[in-house]
């Protein structure tokens, strides 16, 4: 099973619970209808890797880079910023015909993530007066940012939600959607990702993109 870090300890998460279309610039980036209630998916453990791909088995890849909490003990107890990889061709072919998005996104080394940091009680006072939030530089170039204040629905919101119809357990990682900025994944492109909140840097990675 694969594991992510958390605070220099490795964690297996059984599952990765998505939630699709949560920032409304990115729905209008792609051309979809903001939904009438959220949109969730799954990808499984076996999902997690640490090296970013530009491809997957002849399919490009697209990224987009998430908030990403971890589930413990009834709440979320710490967060990263994750990458959720897409085959975007694929994904419009299953969107075209209603199938589900397993083959676009549940694949072998469709999640990343950078070390967990745990929600402390210091943090939880700042996130009162200042949102969390997440940057992507792309060799050097601000490609993705955003906060929990640009979510159509807040992580307690979808915390709740998730809840209502399926159990989490501890271990269990929840990404929160994507803002505006995704796109294709080039060979040899370095990926620097960050959970921010205002200035400060709570944690930080950086991937470069094999072939």
């Amino acid at each position: 099973m694969k594991t992510v870090v958390v605070e220099n300890t490795p964690v297996t998460p059984g599952k990765i619970i998505c939630v699709g279309r949560n920032y409304v610039a990115h729905i209008h980036e792609l051309g979809n209808d903001i939904p009438d209630e959220m949109v969730l998916f799954s990808k499984p453990n076996s999902a997690i890797t640490n090296q970013l791909a530009a491809s997957h088995n002849g399919d490009e890849l697209h990224y987009e880079a998430e908030l990403a909490y971890l589930y413990q003990d009834g709440v979320f107890s710490a967060v990263a910023v994750g990458l959720d990889l897409t085959k975007r061709e694929v994904q419009n072919k299953l969107k075209e015909k209603g199938l589900p998005w397993d083959r676009c996104k549940a694949f072998d080394g469709a999640a990343l993530f950078s070390p967990f940091v745990s929600i402390s009680p210091a943090v939880s006072d700042a996130l009162q007066e200042t949102p969390l939030g997440l940057t992507l530089h792309i060799d050097g170039e601000l490609t993705q940012s955003g906060t929990t204040d640009l979510m159509i629905y807040k992580p307690d919101v979808v915390l709740a939600e998730i809840q209502k119809f399926m159990t989490l357990e501890n271990g269990d990682i929840v990404m929160t959607g994507t803002p505006a900025g995704v796109g294709k994944i080039n060979a040899g492109a370095v990926f620097s990702a960050a959970v921010v909140c205002g200035d400060h840097i709570l944690t930080s990675v950086e991937w470069t993109a094999a072939a």
